[in-house]
C-alpha cells in the first residue's frame, strides 16, 4: 500500500475500500521499519496523526470530503511552519520552538484534508544541499545509506523514496527541491516565483520558493493544485489559482522545441551523471520532441545568485548570535554583511540583461533540458563536494551551479527521474520551462517520467 501513488490512495479512499486509519498506520508502520536507518523524520506527530485520521473517516462515512488530500498522510519540511508542531529549521537556538500559526503551505494542505504525520530533515535554516545538522544528524539516502539524500528538502525526498508518505513539501532557493528529487528519485519542482505562497522575512524576495515532492509528476499537480493561488500576504503571487494544475497532464510533445545543455555552458559534470543524463535527448526525441543542443552563458547568474543570497542572510539570521550558528550560515551571514550598495545595483544588473536574454532565447525554445546536479549522491560522511572531475571548486556553494543558476531565471524547474549510475544511484534531469509555465513543464516531465519508467525503481533502504 505505501507504494501506491497518492492518487491511487486516495481514490481508495474514495470508494472505502481502505480507511484514512489504515492508511495512516501502515505508513506510521514503515516509518518505525525504516527511519532509524534513514532519518528523514525528525519529529513524528503520530498521537495527532491518529486523531486527524479518526476525524477524515468519520467525515468520509458521512459522505463529507474535505478537499483534494482528504485522509492522505503527509509531512512537512522542519523549515515550515507548522502550528502546534515543534519546528526546529534544523537549529539549535530553536531547538524547541513550536510555532502559534500555520505557513501557507501547511494551511492549504491541512484546508484540503491532509493528514500531518510529522516534519522532515533540513540543514540549518536550509542552507546547503546536504541535509545535516547538529540537532538530528544526517539525512541518508535510501538507495544507499552511505550517501547524501541531498538537500535542503533532502529529509522530504528520502522519506517520500522509503515509503515514509505519498506527498511532502520543501523549498527552494539554490536547488533545494530539485537537488535531492534527483539524489532520491523522486519528483520536485521549483515552481515559478509567485506561484506558491511563500513567507520570507524580504516579501519580494524572489530566490527562494515553496513548493511540491511527489514520487510521481501526477502527484506533484495534486498538490500543486492544493498549494498554488494568490495569498494576500505575499504580494508576489499571481491570481491564476491551484485550479489549472488539476487538469490531465497528457499532453503530445511532437513539435515541442527543446534546448539540450549538458553542462550550462562549460560547468565540470561528473562523468557518470554525464553518461546518465546524456541519454535525456534521445527521449525526448522518441517523444517526438525537436531536440537541438545548445551553448548557453548563464555565468552572469553566479554573482547574481550569490550576492542575492548573501544578502538575504544578512536580513534574516544577521541578528542571531553569531557564535550559536553553524559554519555554513555563519559563512552566508558575513558574506551579507559585506555587500554594498553597489554590490546589489550590479547584481540586480546582470540579473535582469539575463532574464532578458533568456526571454529571446525561449522565444525559440519552449524548453531547457539539463542535469539537475553535477554529481551523484556523495557520501554521507562528507560536508560538501569539494572537486568535480579532478577541478578544485572554491567554496560549499560552487557544486550547485547547475541547480542555482537556473534558480536566478524566474523560471519554473522540475527534476525528474532520468536513470542511475553504475553503482545504483539515482540522477535526474532538469526541465526549465518559461516563466509562469509551470504546467507545460509539468506535461513535459510527465511525458518523460511514463517514457523511462525509472521513477518505479524502489529502494532496498540499505
Amino acid at each position: 500500500m505505501i507504494y501506491l501513488t497518492a492518487i491511487e490512495m486516495l481514490e481508495l479512499l474514495r470508494a472505502g475500500q481502505v480507511g484514512a486509519v489504515e492508511l495512516l498506520d501502515a505508513h506510521l508502520r514503515r516509518i518505525e521499519e525504516v527511519n532509524p536507518r534513514v532519518n528523514a523524520i525528525v519529529t513524528l506527530t503520530a498521537e495527532r496523526a491518529l486523531a486527524e485520521a479518526k476525524e477524515a473517516d468519520r467525515d468520509l462515512a458521512r459522505g463529507r470530503v474535505r478537499g483534494p488530500l482528504h485522509g492522505l498522510p503527509v509531512a512537512h519540511k522542519d523549515l515550515t511552519d507548522t502550528a502546534g508542531i515543534r519546528t526546529t529549521y534544523g537549529s539549535p537556538l530553536f531547538a524547541n520552538h513550536v510555532p502559534e500559526h500555520d505557513s501557507p503551505i501547511v494551511r492549504r494542505m491541512r484546508a484540503a484534508g491532509a493528514v500531518t504525520i510529522g516534519k522532515t530533515n533540513t540543514p540549518e535554516f536550509g542552507t546547503g544541499s546536504h541535509t545535516v545538522n547538529e540537532l538530528f544528524g544526517a539525512t541518508r539516502n535510501p538507495y544507499d545509506l552511505s550517501r547524501s539524500a541531498g538537500g535542503s528538502s533532502g529529509g522530504a525526498a528520502a522519506a517520500l523514496a522509503a515509503g515514509m508518505v505519498p506527498l511532502a513539501d520543501g523549498s527552494d532557493m539554490g536547488g533545494s527541491l530539485r537537488n535531492p528529487a534527483s539524489f532520491c528519485n523522486v519528483v520536485g519542482l521549483r515552481p515559478t516565483p509567485g506561484r506558491v505562497p511563500s513567507p520570507s522575512p524580504s516579501a519580494w524576495f524572489t530566490l527562494g520558493v515553496a513548493g511540491p515532492m511527489a514520487r510521481t509528476v501526477a502527484d506533484l499537480a495534486l498538490l500543486m493544485s492544493v498549494i498554488a493561488g494568490f495569498d494576500a500576504a505575499s504580494p508576489l503571487t499571481v491570481t491564476e489559482g491551484g485550479e489549472v494544475f488539476a487538469g490531465a497532464l497528457e499532453t503530445d510533445p511532437r513539435g515541442l522545441r527543446v534546448a539540450w545543455s549538458p553542462d550550462l555552458g562549460g560547468l565540470p559534470v561528473d562523468e557518470e551523471t554525464a553518461r546518465v543524463t546524456a541519454r535525456a535527448p534521445a527521449v525526448l526525441a522518441e517523444l517526438g520532441a525537436r531536440v537541438e543542443p545548445v551553448e548557453l552563458d548563464l555565468s552572469d547568474a553566479e554573482e547574481a545568485f550569490r550576492t542575492y543570497r548573501a544578502w538575504y542572510y544578512a536580513l534574516a539570521y544577521g541578528d542571531l548570535p553569531r557564535e550559536a550558528l553553524g559554519p555554513n550560515v555563519r559563512w552566508n551571514v558575513e558574506r551579507g554583511l559585506e555587500v554594498t550598495g553597489a554590490g546589489l545595483a550590479r547584481a540586480e544588473r546582470l540579473r535582469s540583461g539575463l532574464y532578458r536574454r533568456m526571454a529571446r532565447f525561449f522565444e525559440t525554445h519552449d524548453f531547457l533540458v539539463a542535469p539537475v546536479s553535477q554529481v551523484p549522491p556523495f557520501p554521507v560522511e562528507e560536508p560538501y563536494v569539494t572537486e568535480i572531475g579532478g577541478r578544485a571548486l572554491p567554496d560549499y556553494l560552487a557544486w550547485m551551479r547547475s541547480a542555482y543558476w537556473i534558480s536566478v531565471l524566474h523560471a519554473p524547474a522540475i527534476s525528474v527521474p532520468c536513470g542511475f549510475t553504475s553503482g545504483g544511484l539515482p540522477v535526474g534531469v532538469q526541465i526549465v520551462g518559461r516563466p509562469f509555465d509551470d504546467l507545460g513543464v509539468l506535461r513535459l516531465a510527465h511525458a518523460f517520467e511514463r517514457a523511462t519508467g525509472h521513477g518505479g525503481r524502489r529502494p532496498a533502504c540499505r
